[in-house]
């Protein structure tokens, strides 16, 4: 019989340590804001949040929060295709690690599709990654040594003070709310996010519901 893997021991594997940090190494290296344990600790929590608020089950609501522990490691690789080849990095390892072919299949899914250039939201767990992702930009992803602001991702980043990601499962209704300075804009926010918010709409539908995007108190994607 299958045991029920837990999101401690995901977060405790050698081998998922060292890839999240490999990860958040190479991006690092390639001039990306942060990918290591405090965007990966978000993306798992928020996506937990989204699917708890909602009322899936206790294990759906588990294997989303280890996706989003897990979702990044194929950075470890390149930037490019990064969901598709952490899908596979990730395989054997969470077949060693004991997690049954069903929740692995699930996991592998959400996190090959995580992508706004080759992924589409695939499943409840898949749509909680995807805007848990999506959702992460904030002054704190800014890499403070190599601040550069020509680099239109830093200064976007860095412009955003607050951030919120609420769940109305009454009316079913996300809303994702910024606070942004004059540092940067909307226009360039939405130069840079604009496939990811459109995803995060997708990904809202597939749970039933409407997802808002809110910058300074303006609702910026007015719904018909």
């Amino acid at each position: 019989m299958n045991r029920i893997v837990t999101l401690d021991e995901v977060k405790n594997n050698e081998k998922i340590k060292v890839l999240v940090k490999t990860a958040n190494s190479v991006l690092e290296a390639m001039g990306y804001t942060e990918h290591g344990l405090r965007h990966v600790g978000y993306v798992s929590k928020v996506a937990a949040d989204i699917l708890r608020t909602l009322s899936f089950d206790n294990r759906i609501v588990e294997l989303s929060a280890i996706t989003g522990w897990v979702h990044d490691v194929g950075n470890a690789i390149n930037r490019n295709f990064h969901g598709l080849n952490g899908a596979s990095l990730l395989y054997p390892i969470l077949d060693e690690i004991g997690f049954p072919i069903d929740e692995t299949a699930k996991i592998l899914a959400a996190v090959g599709n995580h992508e706004a250039d080759t992924g589409v939201p695939v499943s409840p767990i898949s749509a909680a990654l995807i805007i848990a992702d999506k959702s992460d930009a904030h002054r704190t992803r800014v890499r403070r040594k190599s601040y550069n602001v020509n680099d239109i991702h830093d200064r976007v980043n860095y412009s955003i003070k607050q951030n919120w990601l609420t769940v109305d499962a009454e009316d079913r209704i996300i809303q994702y709310k910024l606070v942004m300075d004059s540092s940067s804009s909307v226009m360039e926010f939405m130069e840079i996010f604009i496939s990811r918010m459109a995803m995060c709409e997708k990904a809202a539908e597939l749970l039933d519901c409407r997802f808002d995007i809110v910058i300074n108190d303006s609702l910026i994607n007015n719904h018909i």
